[in-house]
């Protein structure tokens, strides 16, 4: 099935009144009559996807002609609490509408992806079969199933969203835990902003075998700072059931979200929004967004106001605290040697995202819910906070180079999820 609907550009800027008209067309073009509608929007920490605006959409123009549930794309993320379901959906959902989607209890397996097929995906690295475990929610019968979210570049699947959302957001723990290390196995920096990955025909096959029947339509987003707002601008808005949507998207959000630079780094300060970033979990989105713009002995100074924790599950934060960011060959020994850490490979692969493996310096400046030695002891050196934006005042700095009073120059990013930041010389989309 072709694409439904497209509105996109570089120099786009789609208003609330033109997606709201999207919105609403693509659905109607849908083709399907409509008693019950399940949404799946990303959770609060894709808070600028727009996919929050977009299902307050959806819902004040089907509610009393349809019944409509929803569940964010957590994956192993937390429950969003009532605030986050407010600041990020409106105020006019009735909290009855969300479901909770729980990774580890309440999926299904509906089929098994071959070792064989592994094997092939990653050059002979891994041959573990993977086993397909969606929400079982996405069987109740609905006339359509509306995937909502961002399209942007990725440290696990390349570019994020599409089949991720259905595989990931909404999946179970062996899906989950194998996608994730089948990416950080075939190395982080040749999948980056690809619209084409190992784990990404890991997820299309996983979709397309096993939930083909399902009626799921992909509203993809692409989403930019304006360069004299500074504001969150739509640069596009795709709808398809197929991946024409996601591929258009793709192909947008390389030209936007890219940021390809002539030489390398020698100082990164990144801030992490506390409303967003709680967990290194998250917030080393600093690290895996950057590090292929980092000079070699170059640092990574993180701006963490909101940290309180490594993981946003207990077990997995307990095994980032045990192992630590320590690079691959130390992570992959683990592995072999830990079973606790090879039954979650999804942690390890974090590890590997999360490390410089050794080239640059990774300065960790957290609030006062995480202490000096909690961040030394999982392999990163501690800044102090309030020295530190004193000196890096992030009001008076703007994205990109900035040089400072005494003359040191450094490159600021205000929101790390929002691309990705390579040298040109070691990047081909």
């Amino acid at each position: 099935m072709a694409m439904i609907l497209e509105k996109g550009g570089f120099d786009l800027a789609i208003s609330r009144e033109e997606l709201k008209n999207l919105v609403i067309d693509a659905v109607k073009k849908s083709g399907k009559v409509l008693k019950k509608i399940l949404i799946i929007p990303p959770d609060i920490t894709r808070l600028n996807s727009m996919a929050g605006p977009m299902t307050e959409i959806i819902y004040k123009e089907f509610h009393d002609k349809c019944h409509i549930d929803i569940i964010p794309a957590l994956g192993t993320h937390y429950e969003m609490k009532e605030h986050e379901l407010r600041t990020m959906f409106g105020p006019d959902i009735p909290l009855s509408c969300f479901k909770v989607h729980d990774w580890r209890n309440d999926v299904i397996c509906v089929g098994t992806v071959p070792g064989s097929a592994i094997k092939e995906w990653s050059e002979g690295k891994l041959d573990y079969e993977v086993k397909v475990e969606p929400n079982k929610i996405l069987f109740d019968n609905y006339d359509l199933i509306l995937s909502l979210g961002q399209v942007v570049p990725h440290e696990v699947v390349g570019m994020a969203n599409y089949t991720k959302n259905i595989m990931v957001g909404v999946g179970g723990s062996d899906t989950i835990n194998k996608s994730h290390f089948l990416g950080a196995s075939c190395n982080m920096e040749k999948i980056m902003g690809k619209a084409d990955s190992p784990v990404r025909k890991l997820f299309n096959y996983g979709v397309g075998k096993f939930l083909g029947e399902l009626p799921i339509l992909y509203m993809q987003t692409v989403m930019a700072k304006g360069k004299s707002s500074g504001k969150m601008e739509m640069r596009g808005f795709f709808a398809s059931f197929d991946e024409s949507a996601f591929l258009k998207a793709s192909k947008l959000s390389q030209s936007t979200n890219l940021e390809l630079l002539d030489k390398p780094l020698k100082k990164v300060i990144v801030y992490l929004d506390p409303e967003e970033f709680k967990s290194t979990w998250l917030g080393n989105k600093a690290v895996y967004r950057t590090r292929m713009a980092i000079d070699d002995n170059g640092e990574l100074i993180v701006l963490a106001p909101g940290l309180k924790e490594f993981g946003e599950d207990k077990e997995i934060d307990r095994l980032i605290r045990k192992y630590g960011y320590k690079g691959t060959p130390s992570t992959l020994r683990s592995v072999s040697e830990n079973e606790d850490l090879r039954n979650n490979l999804g942690a390890a692969a974090h590890l590997i995202h999360g490390s410089s493996e050794g080239r640059f310096k990774i300065t960790y400046c957290p609030g006062k819910n995480v202490s000096k030695e909690e961040i030394e002891s999982v392999g990163f050196a501690y800044g102090y906070l309030d020295a530190m934006l004193k000196k890096y005042d992030i009001d008076k700095l703007k994205d990109g180079l900035n040089t400072m009073p005494d003359g040191e120059e450094i490159f600021y990013i205000s929101n790390p999820a929002l691309g990705l930041w390579a040298l040109k010389r070691n990047f081909q989309a």
